[in-house]
């Protein structure tokens, strides 16, 4: 098992920027990922941006160039960095690590609102 804890989400003005911090713990040597997605009022979850741990970040069309996202194996630790915000950008998100083959393990989610 993984455990996740999300933290940094909060209130910002459009433009403006906000770091998300994610932590991981338990089994964290089974993950071979780790990202977010996000959840819009009315909206399904998407993926925002996945970090694997061999190969190149991926990153949702509509926040490529204003987003990052990096690890710190050490720390075990995600996080998001996100810059040029607009208030489309208003979701929870959510940090996730991904297991072989396929397992998810989720973060409870922090409110991010971008607003004036």
């Amino acid at each position: 098992q993984v455990q996740l804890v999300e933290s940094g989400g909060g209130l910002v003005q459009p433009g403006g920027s906000l770091r998300l911090s994610c932590a991981a713990s338990g089994r964290t040597f089974t993950i071979n990922a780790m990202g977010w997605y996000r959840q819009a009022p009315g909206k399904q979850r998407e993926l925002v941006a996945d970090r694997p741990n061999i190969g190149d970040s991926n990153y949702a069309d509509s926040v490529k160039g204003r987003f990052f996202v990096y690890r710190d194996n050490a720390k075990n630790m995600v996080y998001l960095q996100m810059n040029s915000l607009k208030p489309e950008d208003t979701a929870v998100y959510y940090c996730y690590g991904r297991t072989f083959p396929r397992d998810y393990y989720w973060g409870q989610g922090t409110q991010v609102t971008v607003s004036q």
